[in-house]
């Protein structure tokens, strides 16, 4: 894991129970984290999926949830406002690799799929989407051309409303993704989408689709009185700068980033890093049994 900001890594051993909850490093983060543990039921926990509560994977159809992330997500929910997963994937995707779909505790979850253009609930089971943006039609059918030369290692995936090239499997993974970078960004403005960088992987997608918004809308529905946010990638900064937002209006908020040596740029900005999934699990675990003990 990345240590930036001389931030000490708060995880306990993933056996642990009756933890300690680690102190983040900023004011604004104890600040928030203080508000989230005051008024547990007017807070909005919200979480990035693929590397905050799934290990990254090679193959991106084969990534799923930490064995210990819906436990803990179905200890801490019922204890707060709501509990939000934000994720670039289709929200029906996100909640298969989850395991979200019927499982006690998480009546209320909410799952916004493709930046927040989509959403599902626990209560009714279902998926609202807007339609396709046209250029996501015309980027398939032309990214063959546009890979030609990379194939070897590269990989499209369709994800309805965006698609994204990944490419880890690369022999040089680095290399071929600042290669295809210019060409990508290209083909993105000439169908009037964007290129969302991350990692090894770039996504072409339509414009205003960001976690940032998700996040902020998501929070002035509830009314939240506390915001915790974690993500481990570049798109989670819009959902940095919501928390932000909502600091600068009163709102009190506490970002965590699940580390890694991949990308530091949320690190750098966060108020508590831990140790990947596992650190992410622990930390809602020991949030949901924070809350119980003061509130029990």
């Amino acid at each position: 894991m990345a240590r930036h900001n001389d931030q000490t890594d708060p995880t306990p051993s993933p056996s642990s129970r009756g933890a300690t909850l680690p102190e983040p490093a900023t004011g604004p983060g104890r600040d928030g984290l203080a508000a989230l543990l005051a008024r547990p039921a007017r807070a909005l926990i919200a979480l990035d999926f693929d590397g905050t509560l799934a290990p990254i994977v090679p193959d991106p159809e084969k990534a799923r949830a930490h064995p210990e992330a819906v436990p803990a997500l179905a200890a801490l929910a019922p204890e707060v406002a709501a509990v939000a997963v934000i994720t670039g994937r289709p929200a029906e995707v996100a909640v298969h690799h989850g395991g979200f779909a019927g499982v006690a505790g998480l009546e209320h979850l909410v799952v916004l799929g493709h930046y927040g253009a989509e959403r599902w609930d626990a209560v009714s089971g279902e998926v609202s989407a807007p339609d396709p943006h046209p250029g996501v039609a015309a980027v398939r059918a032309a990214l063959p051309a546009v890979l030609a030369g990379h194939e070897d290692g590269t990989w499209i995936e369709d994800k309805g409303h965006a698609v994204a090239v990944h490419t880890r499997r690369a022999a040089d993974p680095q290399g071929t993704f600042d290669a295809l970078r210019g060409p990508l960004t290209d083909l993105a403005g000439r169908n009037g989408l964007i290129v969302e960088p991350g990692r090894m992987v770039l996504e072409l997608r339509p414009p205003g689709m960001d976690k940032g918004k998700a996040l902020r809308d998501l929070a002035h529905d509830l009314g939240a009185e506390a915001v915790l946010y974690a993500g481990d990638d570049l798109g989670d900064l819009p959902a940095y700068a919501a928390v932000d937002d909502l600091r600068a209006k009163g709102v009190p908020g506490l970002l965590v980033c699940s580390g890694s040596e991949e990308v530091t740029a949320l690190s750098k900005r966060a108020d508590l890093v831990v140790n990947g999934p596992q650190g992410v699990v622990t930390l809602l675990r020991t949030l949901a049994e924070s809350i119980k003990s003061a509130t029990g």
